[in-house]
């Protein structure tokens, strides 16, 4: 009875499938992270400090959904006092789902500020309110895809970014800032399950 021994791969040929086969994984892209059909970047730059996403959701009104908003920090937390802490650098995004007038926007980021600060110090928070609604208001309207960015920069302010374009000089104090963040973040959020989501406490 006569036995066939099956040649076994040489080295060349072992190496060669395994290169194959990372070249293979390789050319597979990354899964981008999405929100509502929205791709949501895992990590940014500001200020030339690396930030990652804590966490990101949609904003409802009614059954509608309004925008994605995402929020960056250099460690992730569920903590709300370090997420809108203002010893480090930090981003907020906002992509929008569908039309918006812009002035009712910049209205109900006002209203959201007015709701959650404390006895007082609304006083301070009025000159950059103002000034943030007029921006808004000569964008008149706001579609699916647009974009806000809320940057804050220690030493610098919140940088405000509409559709990519720099919106005049940083609001400086960071009462503006946490006060911005407060629509989100605060005691009366515009939307719990997007507060959840930002601080990483879904999915």
């Amino acid at each position: 009875m006569t036995h066939i021994t099956a040649a076994s791969p040489s080295r060349r040929q072992v190496l060669a499938a395994a290169l194959c086969l990372s070249g293979a994984l390789l050319a597979t892209p990354a899964r981008a992270l999405e929100v509502a059909g929205t791709p949501v970047p895992e990590s940014v730059t500001v200020a030339g400090k690396p930030l990652v996403l804590n966490g990101a959701g949609v904003r409802y009104k009614a059954m509608f959904k309004v925008y994605v908003a995402a929020l960056y920090v250099p460690q992730k937390t569920s903590s709300v006092a370090e997420a809108w802490s203002t010893d480090t650098p930090k981003r907020l995004r906002l992509v929008m789902l569908r039309d918006i007038d812009s002035t009712e926007l910049g209205n109900m980021f006002a209203r959201g500020m007015e709701e959650n600060a404390e006895r007082g110090s609304m006083v301070k928070l009025l000159p950059g309110i103002m000034r943030m609604s007029q921006i808004f208001t000569d964008y008149k309207r706001m579609v699916p895809g647009n974009s806000i960015q809320m940057d804050w920069v220690p030493g610098t302010g919140c940088v405000l970014t509409v559709n990519g374009k720099l919106e005049g000089e940083p609001f400086r104090e960071p009462e503006f800032f946490r006060g911005l963040l407060s629509i989100w973040l605060g005691q009366k959020p515009a939307d719990w399950k997007l507060k959840d989501a930002l601080l990483g406490k879904e999915g």
